[in-house]
């Protein structure tokens, strides 16, 4: 076991988060800012996150709400009144990092624009993710990962060739904002190092889906062209998609022309590459169909597990296409430990997704559980020098305010 006294300090070690943020987005940023080692405060309001009675609910606790918020410490500030948003503003004083996802505009509403930040801690990094950025003749308009998706082009690419525009099964556009902010954050975090002040950072939602739109972009910008679904196909390369085995499909991807020989000469159709037909990628997507029937022919006499040893054996990517529990009990996934356990007190055993990002010095860890409402507000606030009086009327008043609410 590791020596805590020796231990590296994770990376963000000694930096404070103070995190607005609700649902997922927001959340995904703060807890990966949480994960690398920082203190993240999610101030919520008396109902708490949305999220909280989200999903399916296991012992007591959202599952949904627990794969996001580890790593976070909540306190409850009700900042629809003065003395809360009094308590924000003394929090602010020595934080690091304001983290918001409310619509542009509602922050300085609530007293906290640009020019108060500033006076009230010029170090200040503070983060906005929205879904249209803060200029434009959308910025007042309210999105969901689902208008995102729309009105980026995502959708428009994706899905079956001939059929209707496809939105992708995971909140894509929430999630890339979130790491987007992240990777901001810590960007600015990096200049205030180096220049002594913080900045405003800024992630959008349709701006993040748009950034991955790749060679469908550049071909876009070079030829005018839209671009068509081609549902499994590559828009630029074939083959390319799956392919039928015996007992299922394979996902195979030769790239070029140096993979796609690999992949010919491991099912014996080595002849191909010299076929007038396909001896070219311009020729091979012109008879794309074709191409693909020769391989489905050839692919169907054996199982997806003898083609799948066999092609990565000869260096040709290729996969099976496996559903969500075939995912998690694949024994690379295992290996990575991409599914985690984390003990939640007074709910039991929570699994959730584990740590993208691997670290070989300061490894991630779920040092906190997903808190409770409210769990840490006396702890912060005694800590920020907030007297017992002071404690007792903010919360007092905040449970008032929950009650005639609830």
């Amino acid at each position: 076991m590791t020596d805590k006294t020796t231990a590296p300090r994770l990376p963000l070690d000694g930096l404070r988060v103070i995190d607005l943020t609700r649902v997922l987005s927001g959340p995904y940023c703060s807890m990966m800012l949480g994960d690398m080692g920082a203190e993240v405060l999610k101030i919520e309001t008396p109902q708490g996150d949305p999220v909280r009675a989200q999903g399916t609910i296991r012992d007591g606790l959202s599952w949904y709400f627990a794969s996001f918020n580890r790593n976070k410490k909540s306190v409850v500030l009700d900042l629809y009144t003065e003395a809360g948003r009094a308590a924000l503003a003394r929090l602010l004083a020595d934080a690091d990092v304001l983290l918001e996802n409310y619509r542009p505009g509602v922050l300085e509403k609530m007293g906290f624009g640009k020019e108060r930040l500033q006076q009230i801690n010029p170090r200040l990094v503070t983060a906005s993710i929205n879904g249209f950025g803060s200029t434009g003749p959308y910025v007042e308009r309210p999105a969901f990962d689902f208008i995102a998706q729309a009105m980026s082009g995502l959708m428009a690419t994706n899905g079956p060739a001939g059929g209707e525009p496809m939105r992708m099964a995971q909140p894509i556009t929430d999630l890339l904002a979130g790491v987007y902010c992240a990777f901001g954050v810590v960007t600015a975090l990096r200049g205030r190092d180096l220049n002594g002040n913080g900045q405003h950072v800024e992630a959008a939602m349709v701006n993040g889906a748009m950034s991955t739109m790749a060679y469908l972009a550049a071909e876009y910008f070079a030829t005018g062209a839209e671009s068509e679904r081609t549902g499994n196909d590559h828009p630029l390369v074939a083959p390319y998609g799956l392919f039928q085995a015996a007992d299922g499909k394979i996902a195979i991807a030769p790239s070029n022309d140096t993979i796609l020989r690999r992949l010919l000469d491991a099912l014996d159709l080595g002849h191909l590459m010299s076929d007038e037909r396909f001896d070219t990628n311009a020729k091979r997507f012109a008879c794309r169909d074709v191409l693909h029937r020769l391989l489905d022919e050839r692919l169907v006499t054996d199982t997806q597990d003898a083609w799948i040893t066999r092609l990565n054996a000869a260096g040709v990517p290729c996969g099976r296409v496996q559903s969500l529990s075939e995912a998690f009990e694949d024994p690379q996934i295992v290996a990575q430990e991409m599914a985690i356990e984390v003990d939640h007190p007074g709910h039991g055993p929570v699994r959730m997704l584990g740590f993208p990002v691997k670290l070989d010095k300061t490894p991630c860890t779920p040092r906190l559980p997903a808190p409770e409402l409210g769990a840490h507000t006396h702890e912060v606030l005694q800590g920020a020098g907030f007297t017992a009086e002071e404690i007792a009327d903010l919360t007092g008043a905040t449970e008032e305010r929950r009650s005639k609410r609830g």
